[in-house]
């Protein structure tokens, strides 16, 4: 049963919860619609020019995946702060999830520095054709894109299971946080279908697969920030109300 009040810990994490969840959506469209839809195009020896002429652009684009990793531990343990009283061990296996999730960003920025890297040392310079170092960065990058991926079933997972535990606890709306079931766990299982069978992503557009789940922590990210917790038992006073 969940528990029959809040406590004054949970209250202090969980408007840290709303903001967090709301900045890491700031933060990765920034990243996305000022460097990477911007810069990294189809083209490969265009891509490569653009990462040589805004090198510093790409490199605060690492700083942001850096910061997105920051932002997205701070979420984890908030909500696990909020959480922990419904059921301490889905909790922490949530945030663990999340945390698997963060840890990848952190091969994205390595592989984007390896790929700039590549662009810009002389001794890769004199070693490969202008050609070959262009394919080579632009695998990087691509192994970015690939990471994304692999890391997208545990957000997914992540917020399915903490998503349970709200609709449980009752400390959101039920209908919010039943949304948020199903978001997420379409979200896992579109990542998990796509790198098993990649033509999945010619069936359902890869730009779905994670949308609503995204659409689901904006709104509770701003839920956690205004309105904070309500006490399980407000559900049930305002059907008696009415």
């Amino acid at each position: 049963m969940p528990t029959s009040a809040i406590d004054e810990s949970q209250c202090r994490a969980a408007r840290p919860a709303g903001v967090t969840l709301i900045l890491a959506i700031v933060i990765v469209v920034v990243s996305n619609y000022s460097v990477n839809f911007r810069y990294i195009v189809p083209d490969i020896a265009e891509t490569a020019r653009n990462m040589v002429e805004h090198a510093t652009l790409f490199r605060l684009n690492i700083f942001f995946n850096l910061l997105y990793i920051v932002t997205l531990v701070l979420m984890s343990t908030s909500l696990y702060v909020v959480l922990k009283p419904v059921n301490k061990n889905l909790a922490l296996t949530a945030m663990f999830f999340r945390l698997l999730y963060a840890g990848m960003w952190g091969i994205i920025a390595l592989n984007t520095l390896g790929a700039m890297r590549l662009l810009d040392d002389a001794d890769f310079l004199r070693a490969f054709e202008t050609g070959q170092l262009h394919a080579l960065s632009q695998l990087h990058l691509r192994s970015s894109w690939d990471a994304y991926y692999v890391a997208l079933p545990f957000w997914g997972l992540a917020s399915t299971v903490c998503s349970m535990l709200l609709f449980k606890s009752k400390y959101i709306p039920r209908a919010l946080a039943a949304f948020g079931i199903a978001s997420a766990a379409w979200c896992a299982f579109c990542a998990l279908t796509y790198i098993i069978f990649p033509d999945y992503g010619k069936i359902v557009h890869i730009g779905f697969f994670d949308v609503p789940l995204t659409l689901f922590e904006i709104v509770l990210g701003f839920w956690l920030l205004l309105k904070g917790l309500r006490p399980p038992g407000i559900a049930g006073l305002d059907k008696a109300a009415a």
